[in-house]
């Protein structure tokens, strides 16, 4: 549906009440709505009349282009965007996967995503989030480590504290990864970034 088209209907006018409010032909006006680009005096004409802006009544670029496309490069264009999402997606991956040998060592768990996020140049807001999640396990195992110690439950609880601390980032880790390759986004999230 072209601009024009949109602007006409939502003024509830048909065709004909365009045409004879403008003093334009109804023919030039089903041209312009079936993608013909107006010039000149008709864009002037039309955006008096319908009082919106002639920016307004031109056809994106990025519309022009699709509607000149015949199906096939369609298809073909939408796979290339298609490859280029699964490329990034495979690096957000690569990112959050690269926690895992580290998973047990809080300091460790979010130095090297962070340090390919860097080298990789990819700043995006899911890898700023996954990185974010690992420093905030970082900071929080070590809190609750202390805590396990003051409380003086003895040398198994604490054992055994660690073993779940790791297996809980072990398991965030993965959760994301599954949900990166399901959904394309993350499962576990902070609300906030601290990056």
């Amino acid at each position: 549906m072209s601009d024009l088209k949109k602007i006409r209907e939502h003024k509830n006018l048909t065709q004909e009440e365009l045409a004879q409010k403008s003093g334009l032909s109804v023919r030039t006006i089903q041209r312009i709505e079936s993608g013909m680009k107006p010039k000149g005096f008709t864009l002037k004409t039309l955006a008096a009349c319908l009082e919106v802006s002639e920016s307004d009544l031109l056809v994106s670029a990025v519309s022009e282009k699709i509607n000149e496309l015949d199906e096939v490069s369609i298809v073909e264009t939408a796979s290339a965007v298609e490859k280029g999402e699964i490329l990034n997606l495979q690096l957000i991956k690569i990112i959050n996967l690269s926690s895992l040998p580290f998973s047990w060592f809080p300091i460790a768990n979010f130095l090297v995503p962070l340090i390919l996020m860097l080298i990789m140049k990819q700043r995006s807001e899911i890898i700023k989030q996954i990185i974010s999640l690992q420093i905030f396990l970082a900071i929080i195992f070590p809190v609750l480590f202390m805590i396990l110690i003051f409380l003086k439950l003895g040398k198994e609880s604490v054992t055994i504290g660690i073993i779940v601390l790791t297996l809980a980032n072990i398991y965030i880790i993965l959760r994301n990864a599954y949900e990166l390759d399901k959904r394309q986004k993350l499962f576990y999230k902070l609300n906030f970034s601290l990056l």
